[in-house]
């Protein structure tokens, strides 16, 4: 532990497991306090929490569903509530690829990918900027994206689209609040073993099966992305905006092989 997050606070959404989880840890480790969000899990939440509190640091737990305006105003409220103010925003609550081909996808759990993963980012982060500016400016957005954001798949039009989608509007919000010294970046992984590879963690010959196309042999474990996420969040980032950070051991190269 380093203190290099010594004195901020952040809210992470989705961080009752996965990416978000290893992040809100590793930034209570580094010296900040959180705010943790959650949709369902609220155990999940609550140990994030006891693991932040572990460190010496404040948490406060929050839920609600990203993909709703007004519950995303709330949550807001609640957070600022506890805390006077809030320097960082990690944009992590995500929905998952269908799988579904584009012509049997049925419009509910198109519009279910694209509000969450496009409108959530949206709505946190409008928040979030208004906040900032209240606050004379300043600030750090990081938004978890995917290798998908470039890389397409078929069966993923649903999350492929929504993960594109938040690439333009990081770089175009970076370009917005750069007058204000806030900067906005992406993480963009490849396979991490979160819940979204539920079956590779269960399974480990499914799981050495996945991890042959990845150059590195490995999937990422999400304290690997946390590690990533506290650099983005602090002073040493202080000159990045508008960029992806990919960390997928080395898979969106082996795309193109054997063309």
């Amino acid at each position: 532990m380093t203190g290099r997050l010594a004195g901020k606070t952040a809210l992470i959404t989705g961080s009752d497991s996965g990416i978000g989880q290893a992040t809100a840890i590793e930034f209570g480790r580094e010296g900040a306090d959180v705010v943790v969000h959650y949709l369902h899990d609220h155990a999940g939440a609550n140990h994030t929490r006891a693991e932040i509190e572990k460190v010496g640091r404040r948490a406060v737990v929050v839920q609600g569903d990203i993909s709703v305006e007004y519950q995303v105003e709330a949550m807001f409220d609640e957070a600022l509530a506890e805390f006077d103010r809030l320097d960082v925003l990690m944009n992590d609550a995500g929905v998952d690829a269908s799988g579904i081909p584009v012509a049997d996808l049925d419009t509910e759990t198109w519009d279910r990918c694209i509000r969450t993963n496009v409108y959530g980012t949206f709505f946190c982060s409008r928040r979030f900027v208004r906040h900032r500016k209240e606050q004379g400016g300043g600030g750090r957005i990081i938004n978890i994206t995917s290798i998908h954001q470039e890389v397409a798949r078929a069966g993923g039009a649903d999350y492929d689209t929504s993960k594109g989608a938040m690439l333009e509007f990081a770089k175009s919000l970076a370009l917005e609040v750069a007058p204000m010294r806030m900067n906005v970046n992406n993480i963009g992984p490849g396979m991490v073993l979160t819940p979204f590879n539920q079956e590779a963690i269960d399974d480990p010959k499914y799981l050495e099966e996945q991890v042959q196309s990845i150059p590195w042999k490995r999937a990422a474990q999400p304290s690997e992305i946390a590690k990533l996420a506290v650099f983005l969040a602090s002073d040493d980032a202080d000159y990045v905006t508008g960029s992806t950070y990919f960390m997928d051991g080395g898979l969106m190269q082996n795309q193109g092989q054997g063309a």
